[in-house]
């Protein structure tokens, strides 16, 4: 098996170094570009996980995001944030943004390689399944890891992706926001539980009508409804 590849985007140079020796030593492959601009110029196609500054000249790692993941080439490449940026409001923005983890400056460079490899880890998992589900006109191609609303193609996160892929599998189940949490997203990630609906509020918008499946029910968390008619169905905006 080929060694994953790691694409490091930082403005810091020693940071950069650092990053790629560890990441090296620890079995990984990577490239480093010390702006997004270098990043976006440098295949990123070809990369199996990004560890991205938000705060650099020119082209911020946010608005960076932002790009990637409105493009279908790249919007599967899961994003780990490295910032300083570490408000609550910075990191809701990050994970809505469609990042698989949030670290804040300074870190610990075992705890980058530690959530690198989870994931990475939580990514290759996505990766196996090879069952595709369908309610309607709403369909998951677990092989090609895409999803098509009435026939056309929705742009979804990885997380989001994950989401609907758990909620639609175990259809008009109830998941508490900690156990979306737990399922979801790495266990050794710290995530609040507000970062739930920031995703599912994106998600509803990305599949259509089949949004108002998606219900909240205070005190419960939220379900994919399939056996209830749409007047019946709650829909909560974040």
């Amino acid at each position: 098996m080929e060694p994953k590849h790691i694409l490091i985007v930082d403005d810091e140079p020693d940071l950069c170094d650092i990053l790629t020796y560890n990441l090296r030593a620890n079995g990984y492959t990577t490239t480093t570009a010390h702006s997004a601009e270098e990043a976006l110029r440098s295949g990123i196609e070809n990369c199996d996980l990004m560890l991205l500054d938000v705060m650099m000249p020119g082209m911020s790692g946010f608005d960076m995001a932002r790009q990637l993941k409105a493009n279908p080439q790249t919007a599967q490449i899961p994003i780990i944030f490295i910032t300083a940026k570490d408000t609550e409001d910075d990191t809701l923005q990050g994970f809505g943004l469609g990042a698989d983890d949030y670290i804040a400056k300074p870190f610990s460079v075992r705890e980058v390689t530690a959530r690198v490899k989870a994931v990475l880890k939580r990514s290759s998992q996505a990766d196996e399944a090879d069952n595709g589900m369908k309610y309607e006109g709403l369909e998951i191609d677990t092989g090609t890891k895409t999803v098509t609303v009435d026939g056309r193609k929705a742009d979804l996160t990885r997380t989001e992706y994950e989401l609907l892929y758990l909620m639609l599998g175990h259809h008009d189940q109830m998941f508490t926001r900690q156990q979306l949490l737990e399922k979801v997203w790495p266990h050794d990630v710290v995530v609040i539980e507000r970062t739930v609906d920031v995703n599912i509020a994106r998600l509803r918008k990305k599949i259509g009508r089949y949004g108002t499946c998606l219900i909240s029910r205070t005190g419960f968390g939220y379900c994919f409804a399939t056996t209830q008619t749409n007047t019946d169905r709650e829909e909560e905006e974040p």
